[in-house]
């Protein structure tokens, strides 16, 4: 019994390192020390139909004074996702509808009386980590080993799909990479051509100026 007991540890431990690796890859807490005047952003490239979720809390050590911020959430093509004034936390989430960098804005909105620097925790999740694992183990009434190996599927199913995004993004990179090349290649000829062709024609007049003076 021991010996299995110690077998199973041995396969279990590994197991919940690597979940709690893929927790940690897909769960961002950001700390942003926002200037009295300006606004600083965080931004995150992200795939199509992917879940997304952050919470955000101003952070003083004055409780009695507690500064306020704006904040903005924008989509790679310009759409408003989320715009909250005057506030000293909240939060956001959406499903993305576009691939590309999505941006969070945070800015000091005047209501500082202690004036400095603001400082802002952000805890931004995607994927399978912004997932309700607790609604999912009571509906599913799964729970133990088995919960976390729906996790691990699930990290698993996102990292691939995160790979296969990536490989579009590079696919499409060296297209357009290919696409500059062959045009510097045709600019480059072109550029070549127009010199042969300039020199032809200064040689051809140098040659007439010198026959009509019978230098030669």
């Amino acid at each position: 019994m021991a010996n299995t007991a110690n077998v199973r540890g041995e396969v279990l431990f590994p197991l919940f390192a690597l979940c709690l690796m893929i927790n940690v890859l897909l769960c961002n807490a950001i700390w942003l020390n926002l200037p009295a005047t300006g606004t600083k952003c965080v931004s995150e490239e992200i795939q199509n139909n992917v879940v997304v979720l952050a919470d955000y809390v101003v952070v003083s050590e004055d409780h009695t004074h507690v500064p306020t911020i704006s904040v903005k959430v924008t989509s790679p093509y310009g759409n408003n996702l989320h715009h909250k004034e005057n506030v000293t936390y909240g939060q956001f989430a959406f499903t993305t509808h576009e691939a590309g960098n999505y941006l969070a804005c945070f800015w000091v909105d005047g209501h500082n009386p202690a004036g400095g620097d603001v400082s802002v925790n952000i805890d931004w999740k995607t994927g399978i980590a912004a997932k309700d694992w607790e609604s999912v183990a009571r509906k599913e009434k799964i729970e133990g080993v088995e919960l976390e190996l729906r996790k691990l599927e699930g990290a698993v199913e996102a990292i691939h799909e995160n790979l296969l995004y990536l490989k579009s993004k590079e696919a499409e990179m060296r297209e357009v990479s290919e696409k500059t090349n062959a045009r510097v290649a045709w600019f480059s000829i072109m550029s070549l051509g127009v010199c042969i062709l300039v020199s032809a024609l200064q040689v051809w007049h140098l040659k007439r100026f010198f026959q009509k003076k019978k230098l030669i």
